[in-house]
Formats: structure tokens, sequence, C-alpha cells
């Protein structure tokens, strides 16, 4: 080693020596990764990222949004909705950063990144019942949004002439189920990005759909936008909590993000950060250009007439059935279905990963073709009991919003302070802290006026009995 080669050859060792270890940073996985339904396939890219983004992030949740503004007014709606959007958009940079941590594990799942973040324990107190609730409320909500719009579809296309003999509620729902199990079949979360493209197609074409036509029709006749009078000052702070809801349930899908980007290779030359966050800025400016002029041209056609139940869908069934073409309602009928047929395979996700895992975990091998069906199967028949059951629950999305906004505004900022460590009370410090406490308060502040908006305006609770 005392030749003149010497110090070039040892340099020329030590950088592959380096580069082996860097790519060896990005590629140490957990092995029972590869049995499970998430992480499976790891060929995902930008573009499976943003079909998936699309289809999940544009949906019933939208469709509510103008109800807010029949609370917060012009103003105050405009400004809430561009600081949500800008919110959840720095929380999910904050994600995909975390995503791949300095020790090289790949948390593709948002419960290990927490229990990572805060401790075993502590993260699955605060992520376990948020994720899970997240998940599979959504599920039982688009059974009954796309059980309830196949009914309505049903009878344009058929007429007036089989109403009497078509399937009751009940029976929609249950073949909206089946549609939907059937399609839950395919086996992982990358195989399903065919899917998420035609559920991202018909998400925006149904949106719109929707505001298009609402603002050619023109507003409504005595169309009101004064806020409603004779309310006290505490019920009014409490609307306002509630509306906060709705917005923040209108951005939900944190839940799933760190679950896409687990479907992507990476490497020390192309993390997989990169290409996720491509995929999210074109999944979210089109997101954008849905979200936005649905609500403000929602509430600008339809003021504080907007159906409290069903949003634009029901004001457009509402208002414009009689004198609009029965071609373009049975489209937007259709389109809705399928966007919810679509999303319910996303949202589902998390729920048949965290089944199949306690098997795999437990017996130390793949999950069997017959018992994964068998969990699938059963977890949609739960889904179905429930949207039968309880078939009040599309009428709290207030409620839902604040129990999952700390997944969305909160946690990830808590979660970049304990895992990057920045300097304390330094500007990047007091940004997340900020952000994640106000999260957290904004969340009690939403459920408290959700449990508050249904006990003074009440709720039809109407069990086994879906209208």
């Amino acid at each position: 080693m005392n030749t003149p080669l010497a110090s070039p050859m040892k340099k020329a060792f030590e950088n592959i020596h380096g580069y082996l270890e860097e790519v060896g940073r990005f590629t140490k996985l957990d092995p029972q990764d590869a049995w499970l339904p998430i992480t499976e396939s790891r060929k995902g890219n930008a573009y499976y990222a943003a079909f998936h983004i699309l289809s999940s992030g544009i949906g019933f949740q939208a469709l509510v949004l103008p109800l807010a503004f029949t609370i917060l007014g012009w103003t105050w709606g405009i400004i809430c909705l561009c600081a949500g959007f800008m919110w959840q958009l720095y929380t999910l940079w904050l994600l995909i950063q975390l995503h791949e941590s300095e020790s090289g594990v790949r948390h593709s799942r948002y419960l290990k990144l927490a229990m990572a973040a805060f401790g075993e324990k502590l993260g699955k107190l605060l992520a376990l019942f948020p994720i899970m609730y997240l998940s599979g409320g959504t599920c039982v909500t688009l059974i009954m949004i796309g059980g309830g719009t196949m009914k309505i579809f049903f009878q344009i296309v058929c007429g007036e002439g089989c109403t009497r003999s078509s399937l009751s509620t009940a029976e929609w729902y249950l073949v909206f189920t089946c549609t939907a199990i059937l399609l839950a079949q395919l086996p992982n979360l990358n195989s399903i990005a065919g899917v998420s493209l035609i559920g991202a197609i018909t998400a925006v074409a149904y949106c719109a759909l929707i505001w298009i036509l609402s603002v050619v029709k023109g507003t409504l006749p005595h169309v009101s936008y004064d806020p409603p009078k004779g309310q006290s000052e505490f019920t009014r702070i409490f609307c306002v909590c509630n509306a906060l809801g709705i917005i923040a349930f209108a951005f939900r899908g944190h839940n799933l993000v760190l679950e896409i980007q687990g479907t992507m290779p990476s490497d020390a030359q192309q993390p997989s950060r990169l290409a996720m966050w491509r995929g999210c800025m074109f999944a979210y400016l089109v997101i954008a250009l849905c979200l936005f002029p649905l609500a403000i041209g929602g509430y600008w056609a339809y003021g504080n007439s907007i159906p409290s139940d069903q949003g634009m869908l029901g004001a457009l069934f509402k208002f414009h059935q009689h004198d609009t073409s029965k071609l373009i309602i049975a489209l937007t009928s259709l389109l809705v279905v399928i966007n919810s047929l679509s999303s319910f395979q996303i949202y589902a996700m998390p729920v048949f990963d965290n089944l199949e895992s306690r098997y795999t975990i437990k017996k130390n091998r793949p999950c069997p073709r017959w018992l994964r069906m068998a969990l699938r199967g059963f977890f949609g028949c739960l889904a179905f009991f429930i949207a039968v059951a309880l078939p009040f629950l599309r009428s709290l999305a207030g409620l839902i919003g604040g129990i999952a906004l700390p997944i969305t505004l909160a946690y990830p900022c808590f979660m970049w302070i304990e895992i990057k460590k920045p300097n304390m009370y330094g500007i990047i410090w007091c940004l997340n802290l900020t952000l994640g406490v106000l999260g957290m308060v904004l969340s009690v502040m939403v459920v408290i006026g959700a449990i508050w908006g249904i006990v003074a305006q009440g709720i039809k609770f109407h069990f086994f009995n879906p209208q």
C-alpha cells in the first residue's frame, strides 16, 4: 500500500464502500412487507401515485363543501378553504419526507411511522383508532353513497314503469357491496392502479359536470346567502366548528399517503420521495381545480338551500331533475357509482393489510389465498351491515372530519419534530409545533361542534331502515 497507486485505490474503495452503504440505507426492508397487500409489489411510480390520490382525494366529501360556506359565508369560507388546502399540502410533504428514515427503514404505513415517532404504545393509542375509523367509516359511507346512487340511476334509466318492482335501498347497498368485494380480490395496492385511474377520471368528470351544470343553470329564485338568524353566540361558535370539520373532512386521505409511497422502488439515486412528490403535486393541482369551483360555484348557485345530507349531488337531483336532460343526470349518477367503487378499494386496503398482518406475524408465512378472500369478504359484509344498521352516518361528516383531523393536520408536524429533531426554538421547530398544537385544538373544537350540532339540530335515527 506504499506504492503511488495506494492513495487513489484507497479512495476508490472508500467511495465504493460508501455507495454500497448508501444503497443499503434505502433498501432495508421488513421481510413481512413482501407478504402484505400494501407492500407486496414495489413497482409503482409517480403516475400510479397520482391515480390513487385523485381517486381517493376527490369524492363524496367534496360534494358537501358548500355546506361549510352556508355557515362561514363568502369571505371566511374561501379563506378557510385556502388555508386548509395549504396546511394539508405542507403536512403531506412532511409525511413524504419521513417515509424513509436515516436508519434505512421504510415506513410504508401511517401507524408504523406514528409508532416510530411516539413509541409503540403511544403511537398505537394516537393513530390506530383514527386510521381504522377513517378507513372503515369511509367504506361504510361509500356503500351508502354508491348504493343510493345506483338506485337513482336505475330509476332514471328504467323510468316510472318499473319503479314499483325496483330493489329497496338496502338491496342496492348489497349490490354495491358485492361488486366492491369482487373488485377487492385484486391482490395488492399496486394491482388496483388501473381501477384508481378509472376512479380518478370519473371523479374529475362528475365534479366538473355538477358544478358546471349548477353554474350554467344560474342561481335559484330568491337565493339567500345570509347566515341563519336567531342563533345564540354559543350556537354560532359550534356551527363554525362544524363547518371547519366539513372542510377538514374534504382533505382526508393522509392515512393513505405512506401506503401509496410504499409501493414505489427506492434507492440512493432515485429515492421514492421524489417520484411521490411529483405525483402528489399533479394530483393536488387537479384536486384544487375540482374542489374550489365545486364549493364556490355550488354555494353561488344554491346558497343556503344546499341539502344537508347529500350536498351538491342532492341539490342537482332536487332542483334540476326536471329541467335537465335525463342523460346528464344518469351519467352523473353512473360516474359517482364508479368512483365510489374505486375509492372503496383504496380506503379498504389499510384494513385488509392490518387483518392479514395479524396472520403473517403469528404464522410467519404469507396469508393463503382462500383466507385473503375470506377476510376481504368479511370486511365487506361488516361494512354493509353497518351501512344498513346505521344509515344516518352520512350526517356525521363534521364529526368524522374532527376525529380524523389530527391524522392530516397535527400528527405529521409532531412526528417531524420527534424524528428529524430540528433546532429547538428554530423556525422549523416553532412552525411545526404551532401547527401541531393548533391542529389538536381545532380537532377538539370540531368534535365538540359536531356533537353540539347533532344535539341542537337533531338527526333522524332510523336504525335498519335506509331511505
